[in-house]
């Protein structure tokens, strides 16, 4: 872990620490760190899926044929 000193919004980190439900800076910093790069990974695997879609790739589940007994 990296010591960083840094000036933050007051108003900022307590809205942030009430939405992730965190008590302390630290904890607050880093969670929303954490999420940050969470999102960014769902929105890249939303825009694969995007682009799964507009190839085809799910087609075959437009029969339910292909998916139910």
């Amino acid at each position: 872990m990296s010591n960083l000193y840094v000036e933050v919004d007051d108003d900022a980190l307590a809205e942030a620490a009430a939405i992730l439900g965190t008590r302390s800076k630290k904890d607050t910093v880093n969670a929303a760190l954490h999420e940050v790069a969470r999102r960014r990974r769902r929105l890249q695997a939303l825009e694969e899926l995007m682009e799964m879609g507009g190839r085809g790739d799910f087609d075959i589940l437009m029969d339910k044929a292909n998916y139910r007994r």
